[in-house]
């Protein structure tokens, strides 16, 4: 059976503070993705998932299989978009295009996603995802979903469940959600793209 690791990180474990701190990033890193991926690798024992994707898990699993390997899948789009921070960070070349074509402008795209981060109820991700056709759209799922279920292809996602921000910054996901744009890696969005 093919087990699951726990993703390295792209950089230090500080080299996103004051977005995210370093003790951050030890809990939700180090002890919540490990236990999401030490549960799944038990979980898939004698399955008949044992062996397939993570992708492919998460859109036919159910119950706590479906749960630990979309947790493991968006953690790990999650961590692997970001980079140290950056005054004024914005996209450029066809992610940029595209978000100007599809919301109007950059400000408004982040308007809305947001907006849709701060009002999605309970736990959950905000996701910026391509539709078959290439146009963008923000989905907000709970718990452990991810827009590879809808059909979607993920490209940013910021994750809005509690043990995510409040070491933090405590009940005030907003300013958590405002303050994410300084380290998203629009190349690696792009890239996703």
């Amino acid at each position: 059976m093919k087990k699951f690791e726990l993703m390295a990180l792209p950089y230090a474990d500080d080299a996103l503070e004051p977005v995210i701190s370093k003790e951050t990033i030890g809990f939700h890193h180090g002890k919540h993705l490990l236990a999401y991926v030490n549960n799944l690798n038990g979980l898939l024992e004698n399955s008949p998932l044992a062996g397939l994707s993570l992708e492919e898990i998460v859109v036919k699993g159910q119950g706590g299989i479906l749960n630990n390997a979309g947790q493991i899948l968006n953690h790990e789009l999650y961590f692997g978009q970001f980079a140290a921070p950056k005054a004024d960070n914005k996209p450029t070349g066809k992610i940029a295009d595209a978000i100007e074509r599809d919301f109007g402008s950059f400000e408004a795209f982040k308007e809305e996603f947001q907006k849709k981060g701060a009002t999605l109820f309970g736990s959950g991700w905000v996701w910026l995802s391509a539709d078959k056709d290439g146009k963008l759209v923000i989905t907000q799922e709970t718990n452990a979903a991810n827009p590879v279920q809808r059909g979607l292809k993920p490209l940013l996602t910021f994750d809005v469940w509690e043990h995510a921000y409040y070491l933090d910054y405590q009940n005030r996901r907003p300013d958590h959600l405002a303050a994410l744009w300084q380290i998203v890696n629009w190349e690696e969005i792009e890239r996703r793209l």
